[in-house]
């Protein structure tokens, strides 16, 4: 026997036979797997525009009309005329958003009708269709107009209707911190998952350890987006570019929210033929 094998303990040349139990890492993967489809929803950089998609404000300010105007109807065949202009308007988006809007919508709206049943009791029939329906409205609206504008084009659409700079700031930093922060998370728990040895029987303690890491980056990521705004002159104020955002269809478009404004007046009564 060679001098360095004598040195070695003989504990140390024995086969642990270490064998972990077995366990199930579903938590994990489900974890991971609702992050991802939660970041999924918010598709920052996409929102491509169609040939005949007006600009950016005007998108915004007829989306917001429609919603308004919906909202405000009594009159059920004016939500009704509504919807078959939101329809039309969805034969022309792509089958991934379609496929979205559509999921997103038509859910929503089954909530609320599941939600205003108990009005029929009390002879409201009426009253749960119709809401379910502004809502169905509503939310295809709003889904549509962020699936076909681009993240920043919103931002500078705000600020061209002189939305202040601090609620245009909170929201632009806070989707962005989110998305961030979620692959953060996601990197956590892959790291969580491939570190695991044998079984935990108390899956729980790791919540407390991922919201903890998360917890300290956003106060680094929070520190170095002051530190990059800082170093860049921003002082809190979102200028709007100095191109022309209208466009040539956005006459179009306002010819048709006055239509759809006249409609809704004739209909509720307001103006008499």
């Amino acid at each position: 026997m060679r001098q360095d094998e004598q040195d070695i303990p003989v504990w140390l040349l024995k086969d642990q036979g270490y064998e972990p139990r077995r366990d199930s890492d579903g938590f994990i993967a489900k974890s991971m797997l609702s992050i991802t489809g939660a970041l999924a929803q918010f598709r920052l950089d996409d929102g491509a525009e169609g040939h005949f998609s007006p600009s950016a404000p005007m998108k915004l300010l007829f989306a917001l009309g429609c919603i308004l105007l919906t909202s405000l109807s009594a009159n059920f065949l004016f939500t009704v005329t509504t919807l078959a202009c939101v329809l039309v308007r969805l034969c022309f988006m792509p089958a991934k958003a379609l496929k979205r809007i559509v999921a997103v919508a038509f859910g929503a709206a089954g909530i609320t009708f599941a939600i205003m049943l108990p009005a029929m009791l009390i002879g409201q029939s009426h009253s749960a269709l119709l809401i379910a329906t502004k809502v169905l409205v509503s939310v295809s609206i709003a889904l549509a107009t962020a699936l076909t504008t681009p993240f920043n084009r919103l931002t500078a659409a705000l600020r061209t209707f002189h939305m202040p700079n601090l609620v245009i700031l909170t929201i632009d930093l806070a989707l962005k911190s989110i998305v961030c922060l979620g692959e953060v998370a996601i990197e956590v728990l892959t790291a969580l998952r491939l570190r695991s040895v044998g079984r935990n029987d108390d899956k729980r303690t790791s919540i407390g350890g991922v919201g903890g890491v998360v917890l300290l980056k956003t106060n680094e990521a929070s520190q170095a987006t002051y530190d990059a705004m800082a170093c860049r002159g921003f002082e809190g104020e979102y200028l709007v570019p100095n191109e022309r955002q209208w466009r040539a269809v956005d006459f179009a478009w306002l010819a048709a929210f006055a239509l759809l404004l006249a409609a809704f007046f004739y209909l509720q009564g307001v103006v008499q033929p």
